[in-house]
């Protein structure tokens, strides 16, 4: 089975594993990085940092060699007044003469920051050689993320965040980048990529901030805006499943898209509930079985972990629901009859 857990120092091999079929700026192929991104994981939940400053990061593991299948993240909040939120709104402007009668509808991008910030969950990736494992990893690994925050759901904003991976070049190179911030940066798209998650100064200082018309651009790069690259595209589905939509805004570098959902709009974090483990919760008539994700949090770490298993539940009733769960799962999650864990429905 596979056990998704907060990670863990002894998981950095693994996840440089991982990293390298990502390597974006939220989990960079490099070791000294992750090491870090490791330490600031650990003190996130063991509450050691402010909450602006938490960032939890999840991985999958195969449960009998604790190999690490993937991982995901949720960031606390992501724009704050020292580094705020950047976009590019994608926005249509309407232009129509009467003397020639043209009619013309130009899309516009027009550069925005957030102070406020938002949650924003990232960091998703799955090591090719589990991507095809009966337990979906991948939506294990993303949904695990919603349980957490609907049980913690005060460390977290009303607005969550997806930015999608757009098209890139083979070698990793935005286009809309090569025709739009390299010109006004000088910086290559990883230089200025990396450099922003800490410093967003020499984006105000050097980004246009009057309105710029996609339409000069190269037609090569138009159709790049708001598009979602190949290797995202189950990623948009899922979203879209759970209630995020296209916010018709743009990564200002790549021009990957930017997907939102009020936080208690969301159905994973509508649908997760406090659940009891019982050995009676099978009763004739009114116990349907169906899998679930299953989560169980501790006082020490691993302070989450969470599996998928099929379960009974009775048909209605109030919280805690009575759950009857299998041997393999308990033994996992390390409870017993009468222990609370989270219970969210996966069908």
């Amino acid at each position: 089975m596979i056990l998704v857990r907060d990670v863990a120092p002894d998981d950095l091999d693994g996840l440089a594993r991982a990293a390298v079929h990502l390597d974006s700026v939220n989990l960079p192929d490099d070791r000294e990085a992750l090491r870090a991104i490791i330490e600031r994981s650990c003190r996130s939940f063991a509450s050691e940092l402010p909450v602006e400053e938490r960032c939890f990061v999840f991985v999958a593991v195969d449960a009998p060699t604790g190999e690490v299948a993937g991982t995901s993240m949720i960031f606390a909040q992501h724009g704050t007044r020292r580094a705020p939120h950047v976009y590019f709104d994608v926005l249509e402007e309407e232009r129509y003469s009467e003397t020639l009668d043209r009619h013309f509808a130009h899309r516009v991008l027009r550069i925005g920051y957030n102070y406020k910030g938002l949650t924003e969950i990232g960091g998703l990736v799955v090591r090719p050689e589990f991507r095809r494992a009966p337990e979906r990893i991948g939506r294990m690994l993303s949904f695990a993320r919603f349980v957490y925050l609907a049980r913690h759901r005060k460390l977290f904003l009303d607005d969550v965040l997806s930015e999608l991976m757009p098209p890139l070049e083979a070698d990793g190179t935005s286009l809309l980048w090569e025709a739009l911030g390299r010109k006004f940066t000088g910086l290559s798209y990883q230089e200025a990529d990396r450099l922003s998650q800490d410093n967003k100064e020499f984006i105000r200082a050097l980004f246009p901030q009057d309105p710029l018309y996609v339409t000069l651009l190269p037609p090569e790069v138009q159709r790049l805006v708001g598009e979602v690259g190949p290797e995202t595209k189950g990623v948009e589905r899922m979203l879209r499943e759970i209630g995020f939509t296209y916010a018709h805004r743009i990564d200002p570098f790549d021009g990957g898209p930017h997907f939102q959902a009020r936080t208690d709009a969301i159905t994973l974090v509508r649908q997760t509930r406090r659940a009891m483990v019982s050995a009676s919760a099978s009763t004739p008539g009114r116990s349907p079985v169906g899998p679930a994700l299953l989560a169980r949090e501790r006082a020490a770490p691993p302070w989450f972990t969470a599996v998928r298993a099929t379960v009974v539940v009775p048909a209605s009733g109030p919280e805690p629901v009575q759950i009857s769960v299998g041997g393999e799962a308990l033994r996992l999650l390390d409870v017993t009859e009468g222990d609370e864990i989270a219970y969210l429905p996966l069908e």
